[in-house]
C-alpha cells in the first residue's frame, strides 16, 4: 500500500484511524460482555469439574509412578515423595483459579480480535462479519478448551507418569542426590528465594516504567509514520489494539519475572550439589540478579551489561551465548550511524533483511503434517500394512501403537527421504515449500521437535540408502520393533553391515520417540483422532477395495497438489470440519 508522505498527510492519517478504530473497539466489547459470560462459564466449569474430579487419580498414581522408577535414587526419591505433597495439594486451586482466569481473558479477547479480523478481511458483507464473527466461534473454541485440557488430564498426564515408570536401558544410571549435600542445597535454596525474589522484583518494577513508555512510543511512531505493523491496512487495527493492551502485556510481564524469580532463587541449591560448595551457591544468589538484569536491558535494547555485582558461581564457568550473545553486524551498523541513530531498536535497522525471508508459523507446519498423514494412511492401507482392523483398535482404545506413532514416524521418513533425494539444504514439506533452519518457526517448542530433524536427514545423506534399503526400510518402520539389531536378522534387510543396521534403528527409535512425544500435545491428539475416523470412515465407503483405495489415493494426491496454494488456516478449519463431520458419520456406522 502507498504510505503516507509529509506531516499533513501522517497527520490525516493518524486522526482518521482513531474513530474508525474506537467502533470497532466498542462493538468487540459489546459482544465480549456479550459471548464473555458464556465461555467463562463453559471453560470454568469444564476444566473444573475435570481437575476436581481426576485430582485423587493424580494424586495415587503419581506418587506410585514416582516410588515404582528406577530412574531416580533412593535419596533423590525420599525427597521428591515429600516435596510432592506442596503441588498436587495446590494444583486443584491453582487449576480452578487458573481455568477462571483464562475463561475471562478468552471470552473477551476472542470476539474483540474477531471483530477487527473482520474488519480486515476481504468479505462481500463485512458490516455483517463484524457483528457476527467471535460469537458462535468463541462458545466452540471454549468447549475445544475444555476437550484438549480432557485430552491433557486423561492422556498425556498418564503417558508422562507411564515413560516415568519404564526400565531404564543398562548404561543410564539413575539420578540421585547425596544426603550430605542435601541440608546445603535446602539452605541456600530458601535463602536464595528471601534475597532473589525481593531484588528481581525490585529491577523488574524499576524496568517497567521504561518498557510501558518505550513500546508506546515505538507504537506510536509506526501509527503516524505507518511504518511497522502499521504499514498494511489489514493489520491497522490490530496495531492499534496493541496499544491499548500493551499495559497488560507489561503487567504480564512482570508477573511472569515475579514467578520466575523464585525458581532461579531455588537453583542455588542445585548450584550447591554440583559444585559441592556452598560458597558457589551464594555467589550464585548474588550473580544470578545481575544475570537477570542483563537479560533485561538486552529484551528492552538499552545499555549493555549490569552495574550489579557478578560473581564466580561455577569452577569452569564459560560465558554464557544465551545472554552475552551479541550482533556485531548489528552492533557495527549502529556504531556507523552515531550517537543519536544507537538509541533505535535493533529490529529497525534489520527490518528490510526480515522481509525477503519467509517465516512459517507452526500451525503451516502442523496443517502440512496431518494433510501428509492422510495420504500416507491412504498408501498404507493400500500396500496392506494397515488395515481397518488397526483403525478400529485405535477409534475404540485410543491408543494404537501401529497409527499413533508408526504411522506418523512412517510418514516423517518418508518426507526425509524426500528431502535426500532432492539434496534440499532443509526439509521439504510439500511441492513448494521446504523447511530451513531460517524460516523455521522461532519457537521453542517447535524445535524441540523439529531440531532433531534436520540431524537426521544429514545422518540418513551420509548412510547413502539405495532403493532397495529405502524400500525395506519403510516396511520395517511398521512392523519391526526396532530395539534391538536382533530385531532385524530375519526382515530381509540388504545389508549386513551391523554398524549400519544400528544407525538406522537409532534413527526409527528416535523418530517415535519424537511422535509420542508430540502426540501429548492436547491439540494435536484432537486432531490426529478426527483424521482416524475421517480414515475409517472413508474406508468403509470404498470397501476396503485395493481398487477403490487407489482411486481415492490418486484423487487426494491431485487434489493437495491442486489446493497446495491454498490457505494454511482455511486448511486447519477442513480439518476440523471433516473431523467434526466424521464424529457424527462415526455414530451412525
Amino acid at each position: 500500500m502507498e504510505v503516507p508522505s509529509g506531516l499533513l498527510a501522517k497527520l490525516w492519517s493518524f486522526v482518521s484511524f482513531i474513530p474508525f478504530f474506537s467502533l470497532l473497539f466498542i462493538l468487540g466489547l459489546l459482544k465480549a460482555a456479550i459471548i464473555g459470560p458464556v465461555a467463562v462459564a463453559i471453560i470454568g466449569s469444564g476444566n473444573s469439574a475435570v481437575v476436581i474430579g481426576l485430582w485423587p487419580a493424580h494424586f495415587i498414581w503419581t506418587y506410585f509412578s514416582v516410588a515404582r522408577t528406577k530412574r531416580l535414587g533412593l535419596a533423590l526419591k525420599i525427597v521428591v515423595l515429600v516435596s510432592l505433597i506442596v503441588p498436587l495439594g495446590l494444583w486443584p486451586v491453582v487449576a480452578v483459579a487458573g481455568s477462571i482466569l483464562g475463561g475471562i481473558g478468552y471470552g473477551v479477547f476472542a470476539p474483540l480480535i474477531a471483530t477487527f479480523q473482520a474488519a480486515g478481511q476481504n468479505a462481500i458483507d463485512k458490516c455483517y462479519h463484524c457483528f457476527a464473527d467471535g460469537c458462535l466461534s468463541t462458545i466452540k473454541g471454549s468447549c475445544t478448551v475444555v476437550v484438549d485440557f480432557t485430552d491433557f488430564c486423561f492422556h498425556s498426564y498418564f503417558s508422562y507418569m507411564d515413560e516415568l515408570s519404564e526400565k531404564m536401558p543398562p548404561d543410564e544410571k539413575p539420578m540421585d542426590v547425596k544426603l550430605m549435600k542435601l541440608p546445603g542445597c535446602l539452605l541456600v535454596g530458601l535463602i536464595g528465594m528471601l534475597v532473589d525474589v525481593p531484588l528481581i522484583t525490585v529491577v523488574t518494577l524499576w524496568k517497567s516504567p521504561y518498557m510501558l513508555f518505550r513500546g508506546w512510543k515505538r507504537l506510536f511512531e509506526d501509527l503516524i509514520g505507518r511504518e511497522g505493523p502499521f504499514l498494511e491496512t489489514v493489520c491497522v487495527p490490530f496495531a492499534g489494539l496493541a496499544i491499548l493492551l500493551w499495559p497488560l502485556a507489561v503487567v504480564g510481564a512482570v508477573v511472569g519475572a515475579i514467578i520466575a524469580s523464585f525458581f532461579l532463587g531455588l537453583y542455588g541449591g542445585v548450584i550447591v550439589h554440583q559444585e559441592d560448595s556452598l560458597h558457589m551457591g551464594f555467589s550464585y544468589i548474588i550473580s544470578v540478579v545481575s544475570l537477570f538484569d542483563e537479560y533485561v536491558n538486552d529484551l528492552l535494547y538499552v545499555r549493555e551489561g549490569s552495574c550489579l555485582p557478578r560473581l564466580r558461581y561455577r569452577r569452569n564457568m564459560d560465558r554464557n551465548p544465551e545472554i552475552e550473545k551479541v550482533d556485531n553486524n548489528c552492533c557495527n551498523e549502529l556504531e556507523s550511524k552515531g550517537q543519536a541513530s544507537s538509541t533505535q531498536l535493533i529490529s529497525e535497522n534489520s527490518r528490510t533483511l526480515k522481509w525477503p525471508i519467509q517465516q512459517y508459523r507452526p500451525m503451516q507446519v502442523w496443517d502440512w503434517l496431518f494433510k501428509s498423514y492422510e495420504v500416507d494412511g491412504w498408501i498404507l492401507l493400500r500396500d496392506g500394512l494397515i488395515t481397518i482392523k488397526d483403525i478400529e483398535e485405535c477409534i475404540v482404545k485410543g491408543n494404537c501403537k501401529k497409527l499413533c506413532i508408526r504411522l506418523q514416524a512412517w510418514s516423517i521418513l518418508q518426507c526425509l527421504l524426500t528431502s535426500v533425494k532432492a539434496d534440499a539444504s532443509g526439509i521439504v514439506i510439500g511441492d513448494n515449500a521446504e523447511l530451513t533452519r531460517s524460516n523455521m518457526p522461532r519457537d521453542k517448542v517447535f524445535e524441540w521437535f523439529v531440531g532433531p530433524l534436520f540431524v537426521m536427514k544429514e545422518q540418513l545423506k551420509k548412510l547413502e540408502l539405495d532403493e532397495s534399503e529405502e524400500a525395506c526400510l519403510r516396511k520395517l518402520v511398521m512392523e519391526c520393533k526396532n530395539e534391538t539389531p536382533k530385531d532385524w536378522n530375519d526382515s530381509g534387510y540388504p545389508s549386513e553391515d551391523s554398524v549400519r543396521r544400528a544407525q538406522l534403528q537409532a534413527i526409527i527409535r528416535r523418530l517415535q520417540g519424537i511422535v509420542a512425544s508430540m502426540s501429548r500435545i492436547p491439540t494435536f491428539r484432537r486432531r490426529f483422532r478426527n483424521l482416524v475416523k475421517l480414515l475409517y470412515i472413508e474406508a468403509i465407503q470404498a470397501d476396503a477395495s485395493v481398487h477403490h483405495i487407489g482411486g481415492i489415493l490418486k484423487a487426494r494426491l491431485s487434489g493437495q497438489r491442486s489446493s497446495g496454494k491454498g490457505s494454511k488456516k482455511d486448511g486447519y478449519e477442513n480439518d476440523d470440519a471433516k473431523g467434526n463431520k466424521a464424529n457424527e458419520n462415526l455414530d451412525v456406522v
